[in-house]
């Protein structure tokens, strides 16, 4: 039922935890297809070391990328569903028979599924998209326009293999990492007539990782843009076909893309934190829906000072907000403790 496509590059001292629970259940009607993309380091002998009969390693003779990758393995793929996952992450205990049976229960063309952030201390913290997932089994997402503030990530979603074939954007053709996910997952959303959602941490995210894109400042995240603009892209010829998306889904979706940026921000080298800063108030002006009402609490001053391209009072008011979410984690994290 499931193929499970597992990009594979640098990833040497995680690779072997997350094999062993993608195969860790054998009552799982199960294929692995691992994507050595040309990983310069052992990953390609911890792939060969595994002699199981349900993984399958593809090799590329240069790197191409995790995007490239995923098509790669999904175009091998031979089950009715794909879920990517990434060679450094893991799947939580029971994540595969949850899913499996949530396939066959709801046979969606997309299932939507929780995670948790797994830290390089050993911590674990959830990921808070359970409040998204909530009193939500089946639909479309116009009627859960929620779900899409869970995770624009690939990993967070399991695909029908052929509404994934049908979308017409593959992770290769959207763009350049590490934003890749973003409009192959934000149309897949868009589109699917049955979205199934289960209420389950399935998916273990590992944060700050030596190497990862996301783990240090890069101008790669200024790809995010276009990420974007591909999905806006879709809304304005959805709007010329005459088949308008409801105003709904595309005032959620807005949304979940200025908050992206935002989160980002910090994650871009200090010199260029202007510019993007100035992207995002454009995108913002340009894709602001019509009646929109501003967030309340700290999200919503974010959002005004975006609108009105106030940088340097952003650049004032991120520490304060960096501070206190890192207070109320320790005092989460104390509670937890007692």
């Amino acid at each position: 039922m499931i193929s499970v496509v597992i990009p594979v590059h640098g990833v040497e001292d995680y690779l072997d935890q997350c094999l062993d629970s993608v195969l860790s259940d054998p009552s799982v009607s199960l294929e692995v297809i691992a994507v050595d993309d040309a990983s310069p380091d052992g990953c390609g002998a911890i792939l060969a070391a595994r002699h199981d009969p349900r993984l399958r390693v593809l090799t590329t003779t240069t790197a191409a990328g995790p995007g490239p990758a995923r098509d790669l393995g999904a175009k091998e793929a031979t089950g009715e569903y794909v879920w990517f996952v990434d060679g450094d992450d893991e799947l939580a205990d029971g994540a595969l028979a949850a899913v499996a049976g949530a396939l066959a229960r709801l046979r969606p063309d997309v299932l939507v599924v929780d995670f948790e952030n797994l830290y390089p201390d050993g911590s674990v913290r959830p990921s808070g998209g359970a409040r998204y997932l909530r009193g939500a089994e089946t639909g479309t997402l116009a009627e859960h326009p929620a779900l899409i503030h869970l995770t624009m990530t690939a990993w967070s979603k399991v695909f029908r293999r052929d509404f994934l074939a049908g979308l017409g954007v593959s992770f290769g053709s959207a763009g350049p990492a590490p934003h890749e996910d973003v409009p192959v997952t934000t149309l897949a959303l868009l589109t699917a007539r049955r979205i199934g959602v289960l209420d389950r941490v399935c998916y273990r995210y590992r944060r700050a990782r030596r190497g990862s894109y996301l783990a240090v400042a890069s101008n790669a995240n200024f790809n995010i843009f276009g990420s974007y603009q591909q999905v806006f892209n879709y809304f304005a010829e959805r709007t010329e076909l005459r088949a308008p998306v409801a105003p709904g889904v595309y005032a959620a979706v807005f949304e979940r893309a200025i908050w992206h940026y935002t989160t980002l921000l910090p994650l871009v080298p200090r010199r260029r934190r202007r510019e993007f800063f100035h992207r995002m108030s454009a995108d913002f002006r340009r894709w602001r829906p019509d009646g929109f009402r501003f967030p309340p609490g700290p999200r919503g001053v974010k959002f005004r000072l975006t609108a009105h391209d106030a940088y340097w009072a952003y650049a004032l008011l991120d520490p304060l907000n960096r501070l206190r979410v890192r207070l109320r984690s320790t005092n989460d994290r104390l509670r937890q403790g007692s």
